[in-house]
């Protein structure tokens, strides 16, 4: 029997969960090395779905808000033994990176003294390098042409001058609007596509939770003056509004995180320097920063409220679009203002490499001199993220005995 003709839901959760701990604690590099490893351990190795399905379901994830990566794993997770197989799939995926940020979190603490602030400086530094990588390459691929690179520098444009609040929901709405009328074409076509014998009428039960907590989220917190359900909002918030990739929730976290005084930018790009030396899915930055909040609701209770909170809406929106896949991608229209969103959220990223990262980070020709090096490590040279974060910490604290 072939993976294309295996019964749906043939495993069991604690046999999805075995597969993705093991996923959770080795892979290293970024959603698009996890979607790699994937491939190999479900549809090589397990064969647990055909290759075309499997293409069908990280199109799906990359066509989302969300963590795509997470997303895939989450699917493969529900095809393979329901929905208690999708939730071993995220735990199992998740859980490593995430007990590794929270126990960063405790120790970042106690780094107060000259070394422990060179091993911060460094990790920052690290971070600069990492996200201009990704600005490099998401340019490449989701602004190839005049219209898409035009839609990214008005998005830049349009978050450095618009108030926080609105500048990056204006920016990736507006993108979305600007590709609908000038970036379609010929969109994908129509498939059987991953639906996973979800129904229609679960997919709209998962698209009335999504808009239902977006929209009430923040009208609850304002009217309970609760400081947790505010935090929830927060994550949730910047979770639906993740397009293009994992490093592009570095502006929305920053805004909902550091722009109110919850967590010091210093201490927030320390961290996710660090989230680059983690296994498994970025989004894991999240359980940092809840547990470094500077007032309850934080420690080990904030880390969990931010990393549920970040991962739900992405989950949520997989859900409700996996039963309308196959009519959603084979629409030129709904093809042509993901393009525009994409185009988007590369300005919007590039910004945020400018601020918060450059302006509080290279604050010399030194600090210069290791983002470039750092950079040009992930670049040209393709060393692993663990590498360039380890040289970039251990740079950091020899300046500081140095110094």
């Amino acid at each position: 029997m072939t993976a294309a003709d295996a019964p749906r839901h043939a495993g069991r959760p604690a046999e999805v969960f075995a597969a993705f701990l093991k996923l959770g604690l080795t892979s290293f590099g970024g959603p698009i090395a996890h979607i790699g490893y994937f491939r190999e351990a479900f549809v090589v190795r397990r064969r647990w779905l055909s290759e075309a399905a499997f293409a069908d379901l990280v199109a799906l994830c990359q066509f989302l808000p969300g963590p795509a990566s997470s997303q895939v794993g989450f699917g493969l997770g529900l095809m393979r033994a329901g929905p208690l197989g999708a939730l071993a799939a995220w735990i199992g995926f998740t859980l490593p990176s995430a007990v590794l940020m929270t126990a960063f979190a405790f120790g970042a603490a106690a780094l107060s003294g000259p070394l422990g602030r060179g091993l911060i400086h460094g990790l920052k530094l690290v971070a600069v390098a990492v996200v201009a990588q990704a600005v490099a390459g998401m340019a490449r691929t989701l602004t190839p042409d005049a219209r898409r690179a035009g839609i990214a520098v008005a998005a830049a444009v349009l978050v450095g001058l618009a108030p926080a609040s609105v500048g990056q929901i204006a920016a990736i709405a507006l993108g979305a609007a600007a590709g609908l009328a000038l970036c379609r074409g010929q969109a994908a076509p129509a498939s059987a596509g991953p639906g996973f014998g979800l129904p229609r009428r679960a997919g709209l039960v998962a698209l009335a939770a999504y808009l239902g907590i977006l929209i009430a989220g923040p009208v609850l917190a304002a009217t309970t003056g609760s400081p947790g359900l505010a935090r929830f909002d927060a994550f949730y918030r910047s979770g639906a509004l993740v397009f293009g990739g994992g490093h592009v929730v570095l502006p929305l976290l920053k805004q909902a995180v550091v722009d109110p005084g919850w967590v010091g930018r210093d201490a927030f790009l320390a961290g996710y320097g660090a989230a680059q030396a983690v296994p498994g899915p970025l989004f894991t930055f999240a359980a940092y920063l809840g547990a470094v909040m500077r007032q309850p609701p934080n420690g080990l209770a904030g880390a969990a409220l931010g990393l549920v909170a970040l991962f739900l809406p992405g989950l949520l929106a997989l859900l409700a679009a996996l039963p309308f896949w196959s009519r959603l991608r084979a629409r030129s229209d709904a093809q042509g203002a993901m393009r525009g969103a994409n185009a988007a959220v590369v300005g919007l990223l590039a910004f945020a490499l400018y601020d918060p990262l450059w302006t509080s980070t290279v604050l010399d020709r030194a600090d210069f001199v290791q983002a470039l090096a750092g950079f040009v490590l992930l670049t040209a040279f393709r060393s692993p993220p663990l590498a360039v974060v380890l040289l970039g910490a251990g740079a950091g604290v020899a300046r500081a005995v140095l110094a």
